[in-house]
């Protein structure tokens, strides 16, 4: 029998709806007080395929894909797969009318084994082997984004047909924020300064080249950036710098890839990226930008990841234990950590914390969420408001986890990654399943 069933007084006082700025959409707590999300009970999927797991909702995915495509309708939208790249987004997001950017062999897989045309794919990242810049070239990928004057001549032999490639730019704009973030700056990994020597002897380069087209240039400036204005600061430096290569070289561009990195609020009450404003300011920068320079309006991609699928995501675990130290802080142990969530030890992020089987009526207490994992700082979440009557064997749900939360899992300790579960109008499935023990001794040798 639950507290409902016992008092039923406490149905009328319970909120219908969690906050859809964190949680996907249609989530919200059933006649039980358990949290549902697609129409399924969260602890009815930790039940059925155990915990840690992620759970996706597939209606989510889509309805930000066409959020993205109602804000910008001329300009190209490209799903960054490196912040969760398997077959069933690939496919959603390509059904939605997006296109996809991948940035190794393995992302180009799977795109490809999802049945994404290859001319909608897009080639990234700034150390490509040989073997990937081959693979992208034999499957005939629509762009490849170059980053470096070694893939100009590792493509200029390997392509046999004319191939279709960016040149990325650091269009100097610094984002502030956390350094591990920042790819807009002059003095990074990525790309080449804007206005720089070497910018403009790569450009040089590639049109020397008779198989390699150079159709535009690529920036991005960072993640989780919420203020729209620093878009178009990128928009007029990069149209100049297409101006000119027009002057130097009688060559005008036609395509202008704007990168993604559009924030997404991780907790109630955090900033988050404004899609229309985002839109009004890149079309005022670009009227503006191509009147100063007299050039013609360019094709506009844009490339969201996380602001696509992250809060999408749910991520359930089981309490293992809860803690409780003298003078000291309050311990609620999961079964999972940093092995299912690297970004709180990467970045700082971060995230809330509810419990997902129960509705919490009673009081409530501080408490840090630590992982299973033996580090120290394998914590999920700091000063989380929990039940106090928390106990072992309950379930709780960490919101807006779909980006880089599997792309950045290990198997630290040995722990299998955890499965991926999507769900839509009252269906679960399995789209990836959990890493077992046998699939990590597959790949021990030994002796």
């Amino acid at each position: 029998m639950t507290l409902l069933e016992i008092f039923p007084s406490l149905r009328s006082g319970m909120p219908s709806r969690l906050d859809s700025a964190v949680w996907p959409q249609d989530t919200h707590y059933d006649d039980d007080g358990k949290i549902t999300l697609g129409g399924v009970a969260l602890a009815d999927i930790a039940d059925q395929y155990g915990t840690a797991t992620y759970v996706l909702d597939e209606h989510e995915v889509r309805t930000r894909c066409r959020a993205y495509k109602k804000a910008f309708p001329e300009a190209e939208i490209i799903y960054a797969g490196k912040a969760l790249m398997i077959r069933a987004v690939a496919e959603w997001v390509t059904q939605e009318g997006l296109s996809v950017d991948v940035c190794s062999a393995g992302e180009l897989a799977i795109a490809i084994a999802a049945g994404v045309d290859p001319k909608r794919i897009v080639l990234h990242g700034n150390g490509k082997s040989f073997d990937e810049l081959e693979a992208a070239v034999h499957s005939r990928v629509g762009r490849i984004v170059i980053d470096s004057m070694t893939e100009i001549t590792l493509l200029s032999a390997l392509a046999t047909r004319p191939q279709q490639v960016l040149l990325r730019l650091s269009p100097g704009i610094d984002v502030h924020g956390h350094p591990a973030v920042k790819t807009g700056v002059l003095d990074q990994k990525f790309g080449f300064p804007l206005g720089s020597d070497m910018a403009a002897e790569a450009v040089e380069r590639i049109m020397r080249q008779p198989n390699l087209e150079l159709i535009g240039f690529h920036c991005h400036l960072g993640s989780q950036i919420y203020d729209p204005d620093h878009y178009g600061d990128a928009v007029r430096r990069m149209i100049a710098e297409m101006a000119r290569v027009r002057a130097d070289h009688g060559r005008i561009l036609t395509d202008l890839d704007l990168g993604g990195g559009h924030a997404v609020a991780y907790r109630s009450g955090d900033a988050e990226m404004n899609l229309s404003e985002l839109a009004d300011i890149i079309d005022d920068a670009l009227d503006a930008a191509c009147a100063r320079n007299h050039f013609p309006r360019p094709n506009i991609a844009l490339e969201p990841g996380r602001a696509i699928v992250a809060r999408a995501g749910v991520t359930l675990y089981r309490v293992l234990s809860v803690k409780h130290i003298d003078g000291g802080r309050t311990y609620v142990t999961v079964d999972g950590g940093m092995g299912d969530n690297a970004r709180v030890a990467l970045y700082g992020a971060n995230y809330e914390v509810v419990i997902a089987n129960r509705h919490p009526c009673g009081p409530q207490m501080t408490a840090t969420v630590a992982g299973r994992y033996c580090e120290a700082g394998d914590v999920l979440a700091t000063d989380i408001r929990l039940p106090a009557d928390l106990r072992p064997g309950e379930v709780l749900a960490v919101p807006c986890t779909g980006a880089y939360h599997h792309s950045l899992a290990s198997s630290y300790n040995s722990v299998g990654r955890p499965p991926i579960i999507a769900v839509r109008d009252g269906r679960a499935r399995q789209l990836i399943r959990r890493e077992t023990t046998d699939d990590l001794l597959a790949r021990d040798i030994g002796n």
